[in-house]
């Protein structure tokens, strides 16, 4: 009432205040947290145009997180809604099925990786394929192979290439296809000292770290780009990975990223 009697009626700040028995220390009060506010909103705007994928929660862990800003969760939400960013994605309705039995988590790096092929077009309608590997400890992308064709020779070039900068795992869980399956890649293992586990048929939830990260690179590479060779393929899948590993949150890991779970881990 004191500002609409300043604003409108042109009385002095010191007037409308005693009529309304308003400090004039209250009347003058402006939040010190607007700047920080507004320091938020442009992170936030900033970072979904870059992650488009991105909802709150890998958004608030990212900002918290990654890049070391303690602010509360509940302010950086409110800011979230003002921004309407909340609108941007609407999540599909799913099909409520049995959980199934957790898979147990590795307690180092090297114990378990996941293996897994998926599938893809080119911008010229050309099929191709990738092979993704992932570290079942912190979930951890080590290597996306692309290409038209990835037969054994290939997977097993591919996992050669890993294990020089990462080491060997004791064990590689993977599904039943022809690749997995092959004498090539059982003979390769066992010169390794590796073992192949291969899940059972028709029960892909056995493999779910991977599935999942399939999901993932689905979603937030595939599905958002229109990719017009192998070459450039493998680009971006260099950049996704490097993203996922060392940018982007992991919320089965704490909501840190999988590099940050690795330094823990010594």
């Amino acid at each position: 009432m004191a500002e609409t009697a300043v604003k409108q009626r042109n009385v002095s700040i010191a007037l409308a205040c005693r009529t309304f028995d308003v400090s004039e220390t209250c009347y003058r009060y402006r939040p010190k947290l607007k700047d920080e506010n507004e320091v938020i909103a442009d992170l936030l705007t900033g970072l979904t145009d870059v992650r488009k994928t991105w909802g709150f929660g890998l958004c608030f862990l990212h900002l918290r997180n990654v890049k070391g800003y303690r602010w509360n969760h509940k302010r950086v939400y409110r800011v979230y809604c003002q921004l309407e960013l909340n609108l941007r994605i609407k999540p599909r309705k799913r099909l409520k099925r049995d959980k199934p039995d957790a898979l147990a988590v590795p307690d180092a790096p090297n114990v378990t990786w996941s293996m897994d092929f998926m599938a893809d077009r080119l911008g010229d309608g050309r099929a191709f394929r990738l092979l993704n590997v992932l570290d079942d400890f912190n979930c951890e992308g080590l290597g996306i192979e692309v290409d038209f064709s990835l037969p054994a020779e290939r997977v097993i070039h591919s996992l050669n290439r890993i294990i020089e900068w990462r080491g060997k795992p004791r064990m590689i869980r993977v599904d039943n296809g022809p690749e997995y399956i092959s004498e090539k890649l059982k003979e390769w293992a066992g010169r390794q000292g590796i073992k192949i586990q291969h899940i059972q048929l028709g029960q892909p939830q056995q493999n779910a770290y991977v599935e999942r990260y399939n999901r993932t690179v689905r979603h937030e590479w595939l599905d958002q780009c229109i990719i017009a060779s192998i070459k450039e393929a493998q680009h971006q899948a260099t950049q996704w990975l490097w993203t996922y590993n060392n940018d982007r949150p992991n919320m089965r890991i704490g909501g840190i990223t999988p590099v940050m779970k690795l330094n823990m881990a010594g």
